[in-house]
């Protein structure tokens, strides 16, 4: 195969992922005409249309699905192979992309990565801070973060937290004049602060359990917000009840700026797992990224 043939079909698999001739453009730091005329070139060797055009979007034609079921696994197996040749130098180098959320990067991720990437120069590592559930083959993620251990069977899954808890807080001013809840459903009562999720925009129900019953609570209050570190300055304010990560409010219980509630109902869960396909061949910028962040009792 030709150079400008491989270079082709490059281009075609980031037309395809991006489903956008602009967006594909500036990934590949090219302009979109050179980009359309490229695609042209290789649909006319093959003599078949690989991807459909609309003024919206464009989609790959079946053609262009089998196509692309051939060139990603085999553009990543050469690209797995290239990040290997950064182990026969004398440090481990390469860049490492993870998706993960924020509470994850802050309270897991940087305090490893902060000694890590100060000990290996070369190490770069890329985060992406989303709630969503990412699919990190399709996004071309190293590897992602999610609660417990509940992952498809062909990813590996590497403990990175210990147990992790939620509990339900409020200032002692917001309860002052007020009846503490006993259960969940004293919280149609309160005042609650909701959490609105950034992917999706639906409103967190609060997930409370005791001797293995579990409660969902839609709660209701005059504060909805997308940002944890805001609820929590407002549950100080005196705003009304908050349902957030303990480690987010230990300082808070401790100085008794905010007093913990329904205790019994807050058990611990499964905390922060790395998982990355089970068929990577790890890279050593990798490995040692792993044995950073893995869990140890």
């Amino acid at each position: 195969m030709r150079r400008e043939e491989l270079a082709d079909l490059n281009a075609f698999l980031t037309v395809a992922e991006a489903q956008s001739f602009t967006r594909a453009a500036a990934k590949l730091g090219t302009s979109q005409s050179s980009l359309s005329h490229t695609i042209r070139r290789l649909e006319a060797r093959l003599g078949v249309r690989l991807l459909t055009r609309t003024t919206r979007s464009v989609a790959p034609t079946e053609a262009g699905e089998r196509l692309l079921g051939t060139l990603r696994p085999a553009l990543d197996s050469i690209g797995a192979e290239l990040a290997s040749l950064g182990e026969l130098r004398e440090k481990p180098a390469g860049t490492i992309r993870v998706t993960t959320s924020e509470h994850a990067a802050h309270a897991v991720l940087w305090p490893a990565l902060e000694r890590l990437l100060l000990d290996y120069p070369d190490i770069h590592v890329e985060l992406s801070i989303d709630s969503s559930l990412t699919d990190i083959v399709t996004e071309r993620f190293d590897a992602g973060v999610r609660l417990g251990e509940a992952l498809a069977k062909d990813m590996i899954a590497v403990r990175i937290s210990p147990d992790l808890r939620m509990i339900v807080v409020a200032s002692p001013a917001y309860l002052k004049g007020r009846p503490l809840p006993r259960t969940p459903h004293d919280l149609a009562e309160h005042q609650c602060i909701n959490l609105r999720f950034l992917s999706g925009g639906g409103l967190y129900a609060w997930e409370l359990q005791r001797d293995g019953r579990e409660v969902r609570v839609r709660v209701d209050g005059q504060i909805t917000c997308n940002n944890v570190s805001m609820i929590v300055r407002a549950a100080v304010s005196g705003f009304g009840l908050a349902y957030v990560m303990e480690d987010h409010v230990r300082e808070h219980l401790a100085s008794g700026r905010l007093v913990q509630l329904l205790d019994e109902w807050c058990p611990s869960f499964p905390g922060y797992h790395l998982y990355y396909p089970s068929r990577r061949e790890p890279s050593a910028a990798f490995s040692l990224l792993v044995d950073a962040l893995r869990f140890r009792d």
